[in-house]
């Protein structure tokens, strides 16, 4: 009986929540064949002299040494690092001081939380229209203020190769940090009212109440922003091309439209798969150490 009873349990076990496993494989084979497929096959290629199509002409490294020779490669991952440390500082720091003001129970916060978010709805393309034109030294900002007297004021960065990716951050901020805001602000409501009252009565200021009460408690939150404010920043395109299509020059080039400049207009596709692959392995070297001590390490210490 025994026997029977250890038998009979284990297909018990694959039988549980049969339907949600099965409703399952079509998402789990698209992840495996598209993304792990896609992913080996760009790596591979990567390796090849691929012109306009692909085929599997191994050229060894070439290709990764003529893409760190490349001086728009260079520029573009200068572009990134500069765009992406200012853009997580920035959209983190003003989203939550604009969420722990939101949380002050203020009057007409439902409008000023729509009013906030509503770039959040726009495209990256319209954003950048937009910001193209109120950064227009001619139609702009610059112009609106020269009109009121202040004739020497310069406000022109899309024609400055020198800050050109501080425009470009501004339209980013612009648009993401209200998405930043309600992240915040749902993690700031999940606070538990009973600790406010603790720090009231204990006298502790409230910026420290922030400091080391508030946002360790908000770690969930706070790394779930991170991601999605480094997926966004990984593949920043649409801003770039709308606003200064990577110019003045080069000065704005970005590796994302490297890769797509490569690939589609130059037909270059063994130069645009070495780029895609490098900006998959910048990603892994952040994350995958990030990971082992979120859900590894330092869960197995804890």
């Amino acid at each position: 009986m025994t026997g029977q009873t250890r038998g009979s349990v284990r297909p018990n076990q694959w039988l549980r929540n049969l339907n949600a496993k099965i409703a399952s494989i079509p998402m789990i084979l698209t992840a495996v064949v598209i993304f792990v497929g896609g992913t080996a096959w760009t790596v591979v290629y990567s390796f090849t002299n691929s012109k306009l199509l692909p085929r599997l002409a191994f050229v060894g490294l070439d290709q990764y040494e003529r893409l760190w020779a490349a001086p728009r490669w260079l520029i573009s991952i200068q572009n990134l690092a500069v765009y992406g440390f200012f853009s997580l500082v920035f959209s983190l720091v003003i989203g939550f001081v604009l969420a722990a003001l939101m949380d002050q129970k203020i009057r007409f916060e439902n409008t000023f939380r729509t009013i906030m978010l509503y770039p959040f709805a726009l495209s990256f393309i319209v954003t950048g229209l937009v910001w193209q034109w109120l950064l227009n030294p001619q139609y702009g900002i610059q112009s609106i203020v020269r009109s009121l007297g202040w004739t020497s004021f310069a406000f022109d960065p899309l024609y400055n190769s020198d800050i050109v990716i501080y425009g470009i951050l501004i339209a980013a901020l612009w648009q993401g940090t209200g998405l930043v805001m309600c992240l915040m602000l749902a993690g700031l409501r999940g606070i538990d009212e009973d600790i406010w009252k603790a720090a009231r009565v204990d006298g502790i200021p409230m910026w420290k109440t922030y400091m080391l009460i508030i946002i360790p408690m908000m770690r969930g939150v706070f790394i779930t922003t991170l991601v999605i404010i480094a997926s966004g920043i990984v593949k920043v395109y649409d801003l770039v091309v709308a606003q200064t299509s990577g110019g003045p020059g080069i000065a704005s080039e970005v590796p994302a439209k490297y890769v797509y400049d490569y690939m589609f207009l130059a037909q270059n596709l063994g130069q645009g798969f070495a780029a895609s692959t490098m900006m998959l392995v910048t990603v892994a070297i952040i994350i995958v150490p990030w990971a082992y001590l979120e859900f590894g390490g330092g869960r197995k210490r804890g």
